[in-house]
């Protein structure tokens, strides 16, 4: 199968599969919502719709299942990077069925459909789509992930030069078996001494540049990723042209704008265009108003639900440590790079502060740590008050970790991008927490998380964080 009929294999026909089988497990669930509402005992302790017959409710059936495809659609469920990606498609579904519950009902609402449309309908609904959807998402990922239709759907993918980016990028894609992108190899720049991996028998060298239209054809490339662009201007026009005349797409590694590169926009300055990185997401005013709404009635809750478990907590603490007092109070770095005192339930002795001016992170098995603190830190609970913080607008509910001053000025010179991690509100959970990367774990790796949720941010993110927090609630460092 040559490059361009593969192409459109990944781009078209298997895309239309799941269209169709998307479009039949959506009907087939508002199918199952209509006979659980009208012809089961659930719906039978509600008041009965009048003229709830199946052929008077199918065009609304049909309407449903139209209107839920496009919303998938527009949320580019079908495109060809997600065809091995399950659970990001998952949850553009889980994110398209949530849009469609509301926007169904509030269209049910402007207009007056015959018969009306059933809001327990609609709940028995869009459980039962994303049941289907879920089940017939995860027998196709298991076909195509798991037989020779994985490498028809991989992009070959060559590197153009060698750097720590390429590296990383090589690594990543190496990682995960059922990845997007398989690495043929790396195309050498001219003129250049190349520093190639230490598993360069994994990833070879393919050639050298002045032979990239034969290395294109000859390893049927879909994708060439520029790690390094030190060519004359002649050699990167020659470039652009030997790409568009073989079909391979080009895309390139910044080496400028090493953050927030989602966010670039090309704007003009009088008559000359310039690229930098617009104004983020998350900072914009309605995002903002919206997200501290978010945390005001949640912390209000927060604090409410939790202050008995506190009082609890403060007299298990004075009785373990009658010497100090039961919260603990530290100056850390906030928005803007602003210090605001973070307020938890110690859990530590009372001189403990004054000896942890060299770590990062309290480390597991800290003698300072009082028995009931490594409790309350494994399951963290002594973050409980943080909710006073996000009520004065000190913190948010969800963003970074937020780090003392000392160590923020002592990372800033050790660790890349650090800083711009301090233009949101820290949080009392994040991403990178989320993931594993609590206490001890590898700062790097934070940052890039960090990073991540900034330049990435929506409303649906921060709710994805605060249910997996949720889920995840227990700190196995501790």
């Amino acid at each position: 199968m040559n490059s361009l009929t593969q192409k459109s294999f990944r781009q078209r026909t298997l895309p239309a599969v799941l269209l169709a089988g998307d479009t039949l497990c959506v009907l087939a669930g508002l199918l199952v919502g209509y006979g659980l509402r009208y012809h089961t005992s659930l719906g039978s302790t509600f008041i009965e719709v009048i003229g709830a017959r199946l052929s008077d409710y199918l065009p609304l059936l049909l309407l449903g299942t139209a209107f839920l495809i496009a919303a998938f659609a527009h949320l580019n469920l079908y495109d060809e990077r997600l065809l091995l990606r399950r659970y990001q498609a998952f949850n553009i579904i889980v994110k398209g069925t949530a849009f469609w519950f509301f926007a169904y009902l509030g269209v049910s609402l402007v207009l007056k459909f015959d018969p009306p449309i059933s809001r327990l309908f609609v709940i028995f609904a869009s459980v039962a789509v994303l049941g289907l959807l879920y089940a017939w998402r995860s027998v196709f990922h298991a076909l195509v992930a798991s037989s020779s239709l994985r490498n028809r759907i991989q992009q070959r993918v060559a590197l153009l030069g060698w750097t720590t980016d390429a590296q990383a990028l090589a690594i990543d894609i190496g990682r995960t078996p059922a990845h997007p992108f398989r690495l043929v190899g790396i195309i050498e720049l001219p003129g250049t001494a190349q520093s190639h991996p230490p598993f360069s028998q994994e990833v070879p060298v393919l050639g050298g540049f002045a032979d990239l239209p034969a290395l294109l054809e000859r390893h049927g490339i879909d994708l060439l990723i520029a790690a390094r662009l030190d060519l004359p201007r002649t050699e990167l026009t020659r470039l652009v042209a030997l790409c568009e005349h073989a079909y391979v797409e080009l895309k390139i590694i910044p080496s400028v704008f090493q953050i927030f590169v989602s966010g670039l926009r090309l704007q003009t300055v009088g008559r000359v265009p310039v690229l930098g990185v617009d104004e983020l997401v998350i900072n914009k005013l309605f995002n903002r108003a919206l997200k501290r709404g978010i945390d005001l009635a949640g912390a209000a809750v927060g604090l409410v639900l939790s202050a008995p478990v506190i009082a609890l907590l403060a007299v298990l603490i004075k009785r373990a440590s009658p010497g100090g007092g039961v919260f603990f109070r530290q100056p850390r770095i906030g928005a803007g790079h602003r210090t605001f005192t973070l307020i938890k339930l110690r859990s530590m002795q009372p001189d403990a502060a004054m000896l942890d001016h060299a770590n990062v992170s309290t480390q597991s098995g800290d003698p300072r740590v009082l028995p009931i603190g490594d409790w309350m830190r494994r399951w963290n609970l002594d973050e409980l008050p943080q909710f006073w913080n996000v009520l004065r607008g000190d913190m948010s509910l969800v963003g970074p970790r937020p780090e003392r001053p000392y160590h923020v000025d002592q990372l800033a010179d050790t660790i890349p991008h650090y800083l711009p991690r301090h233009l949101v509100k820290p949080g009392m959970t994040g991403w990178a927490q989320v993931n594993g990367l609590r206490g001890g774990s590898a700062l790097e790796r934070r940052i890039q998380h960090d990073i991540y949720y900034i330049e990435n941010w929506s409303l649906w993110l921060d709710l994805q964080i605060l249910v997996l927090t949720f889920v995840r609630w227990r700190n196995p460092a501790a």
